[in-house]
């Protein structure tokens, strides 16, 4: 299951973070964040320690998503050393997300 945080918690678990860390933006109802959560379940049970996911529900939280413009949902936003450095095409398959990750996951070994 992938760890909920919020804007309180955020740059504290970012900064802190070795690995590089992927954040699902997602809000309740949205059928397409749960179809990602469940991408995503699957990703992090495969890359295990390599990559940490999580995610903040925008309906509670306004700060982080503010920050980074949110506009649509689901959106994956990758922090690397605390960084953000990019957003990753948000509706995908694990395959598809993972391509988009693999250059900064060699980039950590």
């Amino acid at each position: 299951m992938i760890k909920e945080i919020g804007d309180r918690e955020f740059d504290g678990m970012i900064e802190k973070s070795s690995v590089p860390v992927l954040v699902e933006f997602w809000q309740p109802g949205c059928g397409h964040c749960r179809a990602l959560t469940q991408e995503l379940e699957h990703l992090q049970n495969e890359l295990g320690e390599r990559l940490l996911i999580i995610k903040m529900n925008v309906q509670e939280n306004f700060l982080i998503p503010g920050e980074l413009e949110i506009q649509s949902l689901p959106s994956l936003a990758l922090y690397i050393n605390g960084q953000f450095q990019q957003f990753i095409g948000g509706i995908g398959k694990k395959d598809h997300i993972l391509e988009q990750l693999f250059p900064w996951l060699e980039t950590q070994e």
